[in-house]
């Protein structure tokens, strides 16, 4: 007859601690080799440095207001960027993309059309820019870099040709509408106790919608599946052409759509719009995670990317360093980025 040791109940428990331990372990473990996690920790770092350093600029609400806006714009264009570089691709285009969708909805709504009449247009501008870029790339097998440097003096040669070389002002009727929309906060809601730009707003509903996206639909799935191995996924039926086209239309209706806001924002559009935004674009989509050898990142690894490099910007203006040195500030980020995944891929191989 079999016996019960006394202490089984004991050693049972310690078994039971063995295995939660091992899940703790095994969960921080995967934290922290996640390359957003550090991202995020930087940012958070930087930001209490410069609570502590200029804790009389730094914290005041407008700092942070505008501190907020802008990393948004950077932000939403990354979210495509980063969809771009997951199929192993890159689109230089998307400043250009950006000042082109501006001036048609600055021309649009000067005309006395509305402002969704506007909105639609510059979408619509965006995604033709995307249309032919995707085509190029998929279709006639043209390397994504040649592309997007063509397009993007394509585009903002449009963008001149369209507005006479001349800045907009005026919008027409709807001009107040189209302010308040990039410009403005909470949308109007006075009841709402923190002050948030309205791009944040849009940014938030991208980020969700773009991440649920990536994780629970065929298209998410094919989007790595190209970056991770084109010629398997092929194989197995994924179409991957237009999966290209797609995500060069996504990254260009994310740019569009920060045209339209940033033209509200500004209260006028100049031809200088968007010029240098790619840079920091890729900055923020590397930084957060996206592997320039395809077949990884995430949405939310750019909009962290994105805070990083507001925050460094903004702390630079208020510690009275050479904002010249931002430039320098970034390129060390995405050589420590690149170096990082380098690393990690390393250990994953062994």
């Amino acid at each position: 007859m079999a016996t019960t040791s006394p202490d089984a109940p004991e050693a049972q428990q310690a078994q039971g601690d063995f295995y939660e331990s091992s899940e703790h372990r095994s969960w921080w473990a995967w934290l922290v080799s996640q390359q957003v996690f550090w991202v995020a920790v930087a940012a958070i770092a930087a930001c209490l440095f410069m609570a502590v350093a200029r804790p009389d600029t730094f914290l005041l609400e407008r700092n942070l207001f505008n501190i907020t806006r802008n990393f948004a714009f950077v932000a939403i264009v990354a979210i495509g960027m980063v969809a771009v570089i997951a199929t192993e691709g890159i689109d230089l285009s998307v400043g250009s993309t950006v000042v082109l969708s501006a001036i048609v909805i600055g021309l649009v709504m000067q005309a006395g059309y509305p402002l969704w009449i506007g909105v639609l247009a510059a979408l619509g501008a965006g995604l033709a820019v995307g249309l032919v870029n995707g085509t190029l790339i998929a279709l006639a097998g043209m390397p994504p870099f040649v592309v997007t440097l063509g397009m993007l003096s394509i585009a903002r040669s449009l963008a001149m040709v369209l507005s006479n070389n001349i800045a907009i002002y005026y919008f027409g009727p709807d001009q107040q509408l189209l302010f308040d929309f990039g410009g403005g906060a909470n949308f109007g809601a006075v009841w709402m106790p923190i002050i948030i730009p309205n791009p944040v707003y849009v940014l938030v509903a991208l980020l969700i919608a773009t991440s649920l996206a990536f994780r629970w639909t065929r298209w998410g799935r094919y989007v790595f599946a190209v970056g991770g191995n084109e010629q398997a996924a092929t194989l197995t039926g994924v179409p991957v052409r237009r999966v290209k086209i797609s995500v060069y239309m996504f990254a260009a209706f994310c740019a569009a759509l920060t045209g339209v806001l940033m033209t509200g924002w500004l209260g006028g559009v100049t031809l200088a719009l968007g010029q240098g935004l790619e840079l920091r674009v890729i900055a923020a989509a590397v930084i957060g995670g996206a592997n320039l050898a395809g077949g990884g990142g995430t949405a939310l690894g750019a909009v962290i990317g994105a805070s990083l490099l507001e925050i460094i910007r903004n702390s630079l203006i208020l510690l009275g360093i050479n904002v010249s040195w931002q430039g320098a500030f970034v390129g060390t980020f995405i050589v420590v980025a690149a170096a990082f995944d380098q690393i990690r891929r390393a250990r994953g191989a062994d």
